[in-house]
């Protein structure tokens, strides 16, 4: 395993949703309960901005990861782009 590996196992194995049904995270765009449901967890997460940072360095297109949606994600790397042009 490296360390990237090592690092990537670590955050998620403290992730307040590691005891969760994975599919709590992966709801449709237009379930609002379920975004929210998904986002109160993330909210007390203690490896939220690591989720965050992985799903935007990977380009995660679909589920919560970090207390953020797809589209809120979409923004985020669309305003790093122009920050580092």
């Amino acid at each position: 395993m490296t360390p990237a590996d090592l690092s990537i196992v670590s955050w998620r194995e403290a992730a307040a949703c590691r005891s969760r049904p994975e599919v709590d995270f992966f709801p449709s765009r237009e379930d609002s309960t379920s975004i929210a449901r998904a986002k109160a967890v993330c909210a007390g997460c203690p490896v939220r901005e690591p989720c965050l940072e992985w799903a935007l360095v990977t380009g995660q297109p679909d589920g919560i990861w970090g207390g953020h949606t797809p589209r809120e994600r979409r923004a985020m790397r669309r305003m790093l782009v122009e920050a580092a042009v």
